[in-house]
């Protein structure tokens, strides 16, 4: 039933193959024979079991936190590294980061006195907040200028807490991040947290 197979490989990300629907029906004299797609009820309770477990696998893999890695495209990072020229990249792997300074998970950037113009592209796990947070902070206390690569989730506390103080340019499009070929499964925004003529007139 081309109607059916259509329909998963919608969702099936070209795992799904016309057997695995496969079923047995009677064509005469005890013969049997195989056919794709869904037999009955119980085929179409298949079907729609296959597409929910891909959907739930799909939804844990964009929206969880067990993909929280995301390496910065090279030519996204120059382009804003022509304009800022960054002294340090705050959260690094050795063979992702961006700047000649920066601190890896053992030198652990939170633990870090953050000054100059520093780039950040934290994990985007449920530690984000512990760096958003630092960001804005090391703006308003050290005069640092913090630009942050981060996903769009306008629908969060720290959003709201920070990014919605910081200067926040919605990126068009999604980003493909460490040399995909896929795009993100989220949207993007880039955050510039740094002093403000505000900041010389708060008393302490």
């Amino acid at each position: 039933m081309p109607v059916h197979r259509k329909a998963l490989e919608g969702v099936s990300d070209g795992v799904f193959h016309a057997g695995d629907m496969e079923h047995d029906h009677e064509v005469g004299d005890g013969i049997t024979k195989k056919s794709a797609g869904p037999k009955g009820s119980a085929g179409v309770t298949l079907l729609y079991a296959f597409i929910k477990e891909k959907g739930k696998m799909n939804s844990e893999l964009m929206f969880s936190s067990k993909t929280d890695m995301w390496a910065t495209p090279q030519d996204f990072f120059d382009k804003l590294n022509k304009v800022f020229r960054f002294d340090v990249d705050v959260c690094a792997l050795p063979e992702n980061a961006k700047c000649a300074n920066y601190y890896t998970a053992e030198r652990n950037g939170l633990e870090q006195d953050w000054r100059g113009v520093c780039w950040m592209n934290p994990p985007y796990g449920r530690e984000i907040s512990l760096w958003v947070e630092k960001a804005y902070r090391s703006a308003k206390e050290n005069g640092a200028t913090v630009v942050c690569l981060l996903p769009a989730r306008v629908d969060t506390k720290w959003w709201h807490s920070y990014c919605s103080k910081g200067e926040v340019f919605f990126i068009k499009g999604r980003l493909k991040f460490g040399g995909s070929d896929n795009s993100a499964p989220f949207p993007s925004a880039v955050v510039v947290f740094r002093p403000t003529i505000d900041d010389a007139f708060i008393e302490a």
